[in-house]
């Protein structure tokens, strides 16, 4: 990893882009900062528990040296150092490992609600080009490797150096042979690197690979597990699972092969240098140039010198995989924001006008074009078309979550002032999506994501207009009753009612409904939508659908076909609900 790392810098050099790696450094850093205090007492712990296990050590050949030689004046003088700096590196250890988790707590939960403050206000458009388990990756993954390298990385470097330095320093005093001989193994292992870690990470990437083949087949699975039982296909599914852990299992078994082979060299190599240095300590202590007690520091320095010499560069690979997991997550904080601020409207009747719209998700694959529509106040407005065809992109224009590319989209009021549509309008919508939009917690949690200072009395008026009350009111917990992940424990007509009750609850001026009473009965949907009209009669009223009986009570209908949105004459409309 440190030649093909050292190989990355250096080409990020040439070509310009290691300012990138510097970029993400410094956004590393601006973290760091934020702990500068807790950050430098580690380091100086590191640094002390270093000194004295080096002490400990010189005290240890001199313990040896005076028990061989019999000088008991000094015994314990070279006893009590040698368990002094023991105790002392063992306490200050212990200390550096709670320092240490404490700042990665912290240090994780901050980069985190960061990242996830950022996320939530990014526009839709550009967080929607991430996959959701892509974005889940990196909270995981990435920002752990931010957040080690922010509280790790100038304290190992240091203290890595300074043990480096110091152990080196000890052994030379004594012996500059023996130091070099320490260092042989070196560049046989640096030079033997180059290869051993590309195959490694060849082996690396195919786990990888496996591992999230597996991931998305069991959470696919997950996901549509009604429409597998549906089906009866469990049984291939299973079989479908048995083959990737199959595979899983071949490369796994061929990559730890490789690992035990590179193992078993570097062991040798290791083992060779040991016997080097072993076999030179023998030849000093038999020709009287040492004591028995420096023999046993040299030996014992040796291992400590390349634990050093790798911890030092160990620091390359780190630093590279510290910019890759750091620029992942910019990727993310770097995402263009919504306008934040809140413009509550005063005015009551909003009309909606959109007049030449134009809009697609890639420029050169248009959605809705050069369409126009009026949605007006104590009116419903409905939208009709095939599904694909641009009717929830229409009310996602609406919501302000999409930028038209051309076109005008406002809202007018009854004074005659108007205002663009945009994320600063959306406060003034009530929106129901389509599918299941329910969120584990009781059903209160969910009414009052909608409005938070809610009370119990106006939650419950909200879903007696939702004709949702005569069910929640028999749950053992009413509206305190829990509800599960997506809904679960609820029919789907139950819980649309619940989430048409929390737009109610909103009170907002402008109601959005995505095919939101597609799971209602005929009965019930005709209820709840003459509720809603007969308790706001001056709200903007929109809605998607393909029931006919919705149509009968709406008083303007657009067909969104072929990418664009037409109003339907009276004619058409009756010929629409015969084709229903």
């Amino acid at each position: 990893m440190k030649i093909e790392s050292l190989e990355i810098v250096n080409k990020k050099r040439k070509d310009g882009t290691f300012r990138e790696m510097f970029d993400d450094w410094k956004w590393i850093f601006t973290y760091s900062s934020m702990y500068k205090g807790r950050i430098v007492l580690y380091t100086v712990l590191g640094l002390l528990s270093s000194s004295l296990g080096l002490v400990s050590s010189i005290a240890s050949k001199f313990l040896i040296d005076v028990i061989v030689g019999r000088k008991t004046d000094k015994l314990w003088l070279a006893a009590l150092i040698t368990v002094g700096g023991a105790l002392a590196s063992l306490l200050i250890h212990n200390l550096m490992s709670r320092v240490t988790l404490k700042l990665e707590v912290d240090m994780t939960n901050v980069v985190r609600k960061d990242v996830f403050d950022k996320v939530m206000k990014a526009k839709w458009q550009s967080l929607n080009a991430f996959p959701s388990g892509d974005i889940l990756n990196r909270f995981h993954g990435d920002i752990g490797n931010v957040a080690g390298n922010a509280i790790n990385w100038i304290p190992t470097f240091i203290i890595s150096v300074y043990s480096f330095i110091a152990t080196f320093i000890v052994i030379f005093y004594y012996s500059p042979v023996m130091a070099l001989i320490a260092l042989s193994s070196a560049p046989i292992l640096l030079l033997a690197g180059k290869y051993l870690v590309k195959k490694q990470r060849e082996y690396q990437n195919s786990v990888m690979k496996s591992t999230s083949a597996l991931y998305s087949y069991e959470s696919e699975a997950l996901y549509g597990i009604d429409t597998i039982k549906s089906f009866g296909v469990s049984d291939r599914f299973s079989f479908g699972l048995n083959e990737l852990q199959a595979e899983y299992k071949r490369i796994s078994l061929v990559k730890n092969a490789f690992v035990i082979k590179s193992n078993i060299f570097m062991a040798l190599t290791s083992l060779l240098v040991q016997f080097g240095a072993y076999a030179y300590c023998l030849f000093l202590l038999w020709s009287g140039a040492i004591t028995y007690g420096t023999m046993i520091l040299f030996l014992q320095q040796r291992i400590n010198l390349s634990g050093a010499f790798k911890s030092v560069t160990d620091m390359v690979p780190t630093f590279v995989n510290g910019s890759v997991a750091a620029h992942r997550i910019r990727e993310l904080v770097d995402l263009p924001s919504e306008k934040v601020e809140a413009d509550i409207f005063t005015e009551k009747g909003v009309t909606i006008e959109l007049s030449g719209v134009n809009f697609g998700y890639v420029p050169e694959t248009p959605v809705i074009v050069d369409s126009s529509m009026t949605a007006l106040p104590g009116k419903i407005t409905a939208l009709v078309g095939p599904s694909g065809e641009g009717k929830t992109t229409l009310l996602r224009l609406l919501l302000g979550m999409v930028e038209p590319s051309s076109g005008k989209m406002e809202f007018v009021f009854p004074s005659g002032s108007r205002k663009p549509i945009d994320p600063t309008s959306r406060v003034n919508i009530s929106y129901v999506p389509q599918g299941n939009s329910l969120m584990s917690g009781t059903i209160a949690y969910n009414m009052r994501l909608a409005k938070d200072d809610a009370t119990d009395g106006e939650i419950e008026a909200a879903l007696k207009l939702a004709c949702a009350w005569d069910f929640v009111s028999k749950l053992p917990e009413g509206i305190n009753s829990e509800v599960k992940e997506k809904g679960k424990g609820l029919s789907e007509g139950q819980a649309q009612r619940i989430a048409i009750a929390r737009a109610l609850l909103r009170d907002a001026p402008i109601i959005l409904m995505d095919e939101a009473t597609s799971a209602l009965d005929v009965e019930t949907e005709r209820e709840v939508l003459r509720n809603i009209l007969h308790k706001s009669p001056d709200k903007t009223f929109i809605i998607t659908t393909h029931r006919p009986t919705v149509l009968s009570m709406c008083d303007n209908i657009y067909r969104v076909v072929d990418k664009h949105i037409t109003l339907l004459s009276e004619a058409e409309v009756i010929e629409l609900v015969r084709q229903f």
